[in-house]
């Protein structure tokens, strides 16, 4: 297996095995021709929500029935920042042979579901709607298949939609990230945002290691930017 061989043992844990399992094996029979896999016994969370992110983003893609080149450079992009090179030319590898499979979203969803906390879901719904963003525009098709996505990982409804206005603004985004209405009092926005801020606080996703936290906070900042706008339109 050669240089693949931390690769593997790092990015499958829990994934090897169900819906996820079958896919990555398929991809990796892709790959690695003539190679097998064996003693897989290393669980790492990391790896396995990258996993779970690779196998989702090709769902989103696929969404509008064409792979556009601009969210495949969004793809990288993001991988880059948060993983670095040598990983990012391993998971575009992956994501490559992804792509040509039919993936039964919502057997995947169920396992990732069982397998990975809440706060860890809404950071892969949050990366999800950004792949769909990647082009400049949001095709209904990919929102369709995001917050079907979100559905099956039981991502409550307040949640979607407060990430969902991150990326598909309107007049009212600001509010929606707070999960609250533009009649809200200036007590209830203030509220919302320190129970937001401890929902989509970094340290929520620690465990994921450090690249996945920095990702967050990127979040967290759309969060504390929603909460600025407000304030300066009451003037508070």
């Amino acid at each position: 297996m050669g240089k693949y061989g931390k690769w593997i043992g790092g990015t499958l844990g829990w994934a090897f095995g169900g819906p996820i399992g079958g896919i990555l094996g398929f991809a990796f029979g892709s790959m690695l021709d003539g190679v097998t896999v064996t003693n897989i016994n290393q669980t790492t969370q990391s790896g396995d929500f990258i996993a779970s992110l690779l196998i989702l983003t090709a769902s989103v893609m696929k969404a509008d029935k064409k792979v556009l080149k601009s969210e495949l450079d969004y793809v990288k992009e993001f991988f880059l920042k948060q993983f670095g090179t040598e990983v990012t030319e391993q998971k575009m590898l992956m994501l490559r042979e992804i792509l040509k499979q039919d993936i039964p979203i919502g057997d995947v969803c169920l396992q990732i579901k069982q397998n990975m906390d809440y706060s860890a879901r809404l950071q892969l719904i949050h990366f999800l709607f950004g792949v769909a963003a990647a082009d400049g525009y949001v095709h209904s098709d990919e929102i369709i298949v995001v917050e079907e996505i979100a559905h099956y990982l039981n991502i409550q409804f307040n949640d979607i939609a407060s990430i969902k206005a991150m990326f598909v603004k309107d007049t009212e985004s600001a509010f929606k990230i707070l999960e609250i209405t533009t009649d809200a009092t200036d007590d209830e926005v203030k509220k919302a945002y320190r129970k937001m801020a401890l929902k989509y606080h970094p340290d929520k996703v620690s465990q994921l290691g450090p690249d996945v936290e920095n990702a967050a906070k990127e979040k967290f900042q759309q969060l504390n930017a929603a909460y600025e706008q407000i304030k300066k339109q009451r003037g508070l």
